[in-house]
Formats: C-alpha cells, sequence, structure tokens
C-alpha cells in the first residue's frame, strides 16, 4: 500500500472576494430541466417559487436576481438545495442567463447584502 500517493485534489473556485461581509445561505428549490447548473449560478425566482437561472429577458419574476448557487447542481429533477443570500463575491466567477452580465444585476444584489467586487491576479 502506497501511503504517500495522491488520494484526491482540492480546486478553488475564486467564489468568493473577501470574508468581510457575513456569508449567509438560505434553501432554494431549483426548476427541474435546466441541465447542470454551476457552483456561482446566479438565480432568480420564478412566480411559481422555482429557482432558475437569472435572466433579464424573462417575465416570469425570475429576471430579478435573488441569491448565488452554493454547489453544482444537476436539474434533471425538481431538487431542493442551498444558495447564497449575502456575502462578498468575484463578480468573474458568477454565472448568469441569457446575455446578462453582474453589472446587470449588481445593484439588485446589492440590497441582499450580495456585495460584488473583482480579485485581481
Amino acid at each position: 500500500m502506497n501511503l504517500n500517493g495522491q488520494v484526491g485534489e482540492f480546486k478553488y473556485s475564486n467564489l468568493f472576494a473577501g470574508t468581510s461581509i457575513p456569508v449567509l445561505m438560505k434553501g432554494v428549490r431549483l426548476k427541474s430541466g435546466q441541465g447542470l447548473l454551476g457552483k456561482g449560478t446566479v438565480l432568480g425566482i420564478t412566480t411559481e417559487g422555482l429557482a432558475v437561472k437569472v435572466n433579464s429577458a424573462a417575465t416570469d419574476g425570475s429576471n430579478i436576481a435573488d441569491c448565488i448557487l452554493t454547489d453544482d447542481v444537476d436539474t434533471t429533477e425538481e431538487v431542493v438545495t442551498t444558495a447564497y443570500t449575502s456575502g462578498l463575491f468575484n463578480r468573474q466567477a458568477l454565472i448568469f442567463g441569457g446575455t446578462d452580465t453582474a453589472e446587470k444585476h449588481e445593484k439588485t444584489l446589492r440590497t441582499f447584502d450580495i456585495i460584488l467586487n473583482d480579485i485581481l491576479d
């Protein structure tokens, strides 16, 4: 048995841009049929109460950014998971629907204590 072998690996997501703002989470129900949603996906909540990738072109309530997905999630079926409701996040690590950008939703996210910043290398 090789006790010095590599067991796994850890990959940084660079989702967070700092720790000066408390990180809070909530449970969300993701709508089925969205495929694999990645950690850092910005979610909007539909009028049916289901979370989907935020898209400003939508008219069902999901055009308004609400929270940020905490993990990669397969939405083959409707699933309950967690999302960040506050914190300091790296705007380049966020995932949006349609042609949306961080700038499009930054003001709304700020009202939820989700603050966006740049991480400089």
